[in-house]
């Protein structure tokens, strides 16, 4: 089973077609390929997509987009000047069945998942780069917030969707400056 695109998808999407141009790109947690797609036709210079996920990666092999299996960033070697991730991001639901939790949820607490992509992801940014991430309401906030702050990221929204149960936004990630590269 892989993510379905959805509404954080489409979000995500538009940001990926405003920043991906002659980027070097980095789709973690790529599921259908969606992010990885709209940088190949927007004119990303490199495009990578990454996913621990089996039928993902054979999904993604058919589409010709060029991928690799990895737990985030376990087999990822370089560094890209966008890197981007549509995480799974909600609080563990123990009535959700246990294949459809794999993809949605981000942890026992729903942020577990962001908390290790971000303890990973400095030495793959080029100085100058840039993460986009989608979170959720639902989605603790604080220890994410804090994390950002000990590796000396700054993030900024720049996109909302408001939904019925939950606003979605995505998240801008950078360095403070271009000495902490």
């Amino acid at each position: 089973m892989i993510y379905e695109p959805s509404e954080d998808s489409y979000l995500l999407r538009k940001q990926v077609k405003k920043y991906s141009k002659n980027k070097s790109f980095l789709d973690i947690g790529a599921g259908s390929g969606i992010q990885s797609e709209e940088a190949i036709k927007s004119n990303a210079k490199k495009v990578l997509a990454v996913d621990i996920n089996n039928e993902s990666i054979k999904i993604l092999k058919l589409k010709n987009i060029p991928s690799i299996k990895s737990d985030l960033f376990e087999k990822v070697k370089g560094k890209f000047e966008l890197i981007v991730f549509n995480p799974p991001y909600l609080p563990e639901d123990k009535r959700e069945d246990k294949e459809s939790r794999l993809i949605t949820t981000g942890g026992e607490k729903g942020d577990e998942i962001i908390i290790k992509f971000l303890e990973q992801v400095k030495k793959h940014l080029t100085k100058d780069g840039k993460i986009l991430i989608v979170l959720s309401s639902l989605t603790p906030k604080k220890r994410i917030l804090s994390k950002l702050k000990s590796k000396k990221f700054k993030k900024k929204i720049i996109s909302k969707e408001k939904l019925f149960m939950e606003e979605l936004e995505v998240w801008e990630i950078s360095f403070f400056n271009n000495d902490n590269a």
